[in-house]
């Protein structure tokens, strides 16, 4: 059994160092702590390392890789702490990338009694506190009061495809679950503890019972009511979507950009089969000047 040992944890990179190690059998079964001792002593016999940066043993801990996120970085947040009195072969693989951070070690039973510590502050504070049942807003409060003010949305969001926004907010898309959060609330009042008899979510179906027909309507079935009068721009249209889509460019990202240049182009269009036809010409052009500027 391998592992390599990384010492990252100070800003100067000259200070940093990795060590490879292969592993006694009887080591496997042995506390991590034994890692940490032996890495500690290579260190500090560095002349350079260990005069400039001894470091002491007791006031370290190793630390691996937290498995169910991804990180490209030496970031404590993605690093899981490893017991001082944790069994080797139990907590790390072979060939695993084991880091030595600051902050002193933990045992197995004291990790424990931090969890359940965690635990019972949990408990207690879902029992006292009230969580905000307004949409968008996470505030938490005594239950039965004061309630803070807060700012939410007047109805659930709707996860359609890659597409999430509010169903009050439809001109506010997100792609991104952050950036979906980070979308405000266009009501201010104050938190309430009243469940909202409204679903929790919406999705594609929803969507088009709870949002008005002509400013959500779907992109296909406009097309295909378009065609239908024998609108040439409506097919050209439906197809490029059908394209894009196979390059890369998602189908709700297609139907905002159109939706945008119906919006734009609308005062200048007597009816719908000339708005398309706008909408196709300027859409080529603008599709036509991003071709020539990346050229």
């Amino acid at each position: 059994m391998k592992v390599v040992l990384h010492y990252e944890d100070n800003e100067n990179k000259d200070l940093h160092k990795s060590l490879r190690i292969t592993l006694p059998k009887s080591w496997k079964t042995g506390p991590a702590s034994k890692l940490l001792n032996t890495f500690v002593e290579s260190y500090n016999a560095s002349e350079l390392l260990g005069k400039a940066n001894p470091l002491t043993e007791t006031e370290l801990h190793l630390a691996v890789r937290d498995k169910s996120i991804t990180a490209t970085s030496s970031d404590d947040k993605t690093l899981l702490p490893l017991a001082s009195d944790a069994v080797i072969v139990d907590v790390i693989a072979d060939r695993e990338d084991v880091y030595v951070l600051h902050g002193a070690s933990q045992t197995l039973g004291e990790i424990e009694e931090v969890k359940r510590a965690e635990e019972e502050r949990k408990r207690i504070e879902r029992e006292t506190f009230s969580t905000c049942t307004h949409f968008g807003c996470k505030k938490r409060f005594p239950k039965g009061g004061p309630y803070p003010e807060c700012q939410y949305h007047a109805s659930p969001p709707i996860f359609h495809e890659t597409a999430k926004f509010w169903s009050c907010c439809p001109n506010k898309k997100a792609y991104d679950w952050n950036e979906f959060e980070s979308i405000p609330g266009c009501l201010h009042g104050t938190c309430s503890e009243v469940k909202d008899e409204q679903k929790l979510f919406l999705g594609g179906s929803d969507l088009r019972e709870q949002v008005g027909e002509a400013k959500l309507k779907s992109i296909d079935d406009f097309n295909k009511s378009e065609a239908a009068d024998g609108s040439e721009a409506a097919p050209v249209l439906d197809q490029l979507r059908t394209v894009m889509a196979k390059v890369g460019v998602e189908n709700d990202l297609y139907d905002q950009v159109l939706d945008g240049l119906k919006r734009e182009l609308s005062a200048s269009a007597p009816n719908e089969a000339e708005l398309l036809e706008a909408v196709s010409n300027e859409l080529g052009q603008k599709l036509k000047d991003a071709m020539k500027a990346i050229a």
